[in-house]
């Protein structure tokens, strides 16, 4: 079942991650599909594949026999990841100024726009999914393969954190700003400062979730 685009247990992992983020979940706490069935009120079939998915970002450790339980993850491995991301993606945004053909320098320039309208809404939920759509657009617009599944890989494995950073205070606005650098960039076939600007992107991504996510661990009193 789909829900905005994505299937219920990719909703209920979003939902766990915040949980996890925003420190109601805590390291080391066990995540038991029973218990967040009746939370989440879900049956317990999406929560096994929410945890799986959940794996793969590194917010949980499963084992056999033990189950699920909240990781701790360091600031230095999470800071590691942003700077893989940042450096990819600004290798498919080079790319695809050079690459990308008319249709789908429309088809960017076009969803840029509707995402403008989402932001003057404070449409918080739709921007959220538009911004994926927008990077993976700009995967697929490199025209390369091998970097293509670099960029998804990593964007699975950042994907809660990227979400949060909308919790930070104007992100909305600031975000599509960013954005604007990078389209403006790629349809003028500027491969050097689409570069630049997507760089620049990934790297206010990080700092906004580090705004959002130590006033976050203060309210919760943990840490990241």
């Amino acid at each position: 079942m789909a829900v905005e685009g994505r299937t219920r247990s990719e909703v209920l992992a979003g939902q766990i991650a915040d949980e996890i983020l925003t420190g109601s979940f805590v390291p080391g706490m066990r995540l038991d599909e029973h218990m967040l069935a009746e939370r989440f009120k879900v049956s317990r079939t999406p929560v096994r594949e929410a945890l799986r998915q959940l794996v793969a970002t590194g917010l949980i450790d499963m084992q056999p026999r033990r189950g699920a339980h909240v990781a701790a993850i360091t600031a230095d491995r999470l800071s590691e990841l942003f700077v893989a991301m940042g450096e990819v993606e600004a290798t498919c945004a080079r790319l695809s100024a050079l690459s990308m053909n008319p249709i789908e320098r429309r088809r960017l320039q076009a969803l840029h726009q509707t995402m403008a309208g989402m932001v003057e809404a404070g449409n918080e939920s739709d921007y959220v999914e538009a911004n994926r759509q927008f990077h993976v657009t700009i995967y697929a617009g490199a025209h390369n393969a091998t970097m293509n599944d670099f960029a998804l890989t990593l964007r699975r494995r950042l994907d809660p954190f990227r979400r949060a950073q909308f919790r930070a205070p104007g992100r909305l606005r600031q975000s599509h700003a960013e954005h604007e650098r990078v389209v403006t960039a790629i349809l003028a076939g500027d491969s050097a400062t689409a570069h630049a600007a997507m760089l620049d992107h990934v790297n206010l991504v990080e700092d906004a979730f580090d705004q959002m996510s130590h006033g976050g661990r203060r309210a919760a009193g943990s840490r990241l």
